[in-house]
């Protein structure tokens, strides 16, 4: 797939492009549409999952083709796709399915933050760095969701939000000031009626330390959600409960459990808690600091001449 990043926005209106991980039918996705499309300043086109495909992280699918099939959202050109969301990105840049480029690719409204190392395992920022490393201009945008603090209603507000953004994006590209060396992972708080403005950030070292317990069934324990939380109020037990493979004295079954969440002081995460809208520029190399470079230098020549 050859893409040439050059000569945005020719048209009368800009065109974007949403992709997500929660899927075609998840709310954050559809307000993020319904919210361009009622601004009526862009083109809009969805390329996303046809289910869920959370914390795939930056996989695709080699094995097997992909369905692409039409689906109706009003004022949008829109299909659900059997793939990850890297594989959504990757064709709906290709010109195999849309007739030109996008000036801008979106990857959300995630159903949950990214921030910190979770940006490694995000289906989510995924859909947006696909993008950027076919020099597309591209954003990720999480809600830091909580069950029982908001309603679907809320990603509406979460979505405008983002308009300062977007078009602000928009017109860099148009101006071809926008940096082609670093895309964008948007997070907005809770509270998003409320939120303290736009804050600048850089990518921390938080985490949800995650553990394993072993059970005797699929429905024991506390649900994990796609936020990478726990459901600690659920007591249904799943329809597909079939562990009878699991039973065996071969076979033991496993669940994870969120334990501590670590949050790194005066990073995305951090400012995310204290009701800022996080704007993180990141990339896709995955570099190290030059004490290890330096260290490595002196080792490997020391290794190598003991062989």
């Amino acid at each position: 797939m050859a893409i040439n990043g050059e000569d945005r926005i020719s048209g009368d209106r800009p065109i974007v492009m949403i992709t997500n991980d929660d899927g075609i039918d998840a709310p954050g996705l559809r307000s993020l549409v319904r919210v361009l499309v009622s601004t009526n300043l862009y083109e809009v086109r969805v390329c996303a999952p046809d289910s869920e495909k959370s914390a795939v992280s930056h996989s695709i699918i080699w094995s097997r083709p992909l369905t692409a099939k039409r689906v109706e959202i009003e004022g949008a050109e829109a299909y659900a796709v059997s793939g990850t969301p890297a594989d959504c990105t990757g064709l709906g840049l290709s010109e195999a399915l849309f007739p030109s480029l996008p000036d801008l690719v979106l990857s959300g409204i995630n159903v949950g933050s990214n921030c910190g190392y979770n940006i490694v395992y995000s289906g989510t920022v995924a859909g947006a760095r696909e993008a950027f490393i076919y020099d597309v201009p591209s954003a990720s945008i999480s809600y830091d969701w909580k069950r029982g603090d908001i309603n679907v209603d809320d990603f509406v507000l979460a979505a405008q939000a983002c308009l300062p953004i977007i078009n602000g994006m928009l017109s860099a590209i148009k101006n071809k000031t926008h940096p082609t060396n670093c895309f964008l992972n948007i997070d907005l708080p809770t509270d998003i009626a409320n939120h303290k403005g736009y804050k600048l950030t850089r990518q921390g070292k938080s985490l949800g330390r995650m553990g394993w317990r072993q059970v005797e069934e699929e429905a024991q324990g506390a649900k994990m959600l796609s936020t990478m939380s726990m459901e600690t109020d659920s007591g249904v037990v799943s329809d597909n409960n079939d562990t009878s493979a699991h039973h065996s004295k071969d076979s033991r079954l496993f669940k994870r459990e969120l334990r501590t969440v670590v949050v790194e002081e005066g990073t995305d995460l951090h400012f995310l808690r204290e009701g800022y809208i996080t704007v993180t520029p990141i990339g896709a190399l995955s570099q190290v600091d030059v004490d290890c470079q330096n260290y490595y230098k002196e080792w490997l020549p020391k290794i190598s001449s003991s062989l």
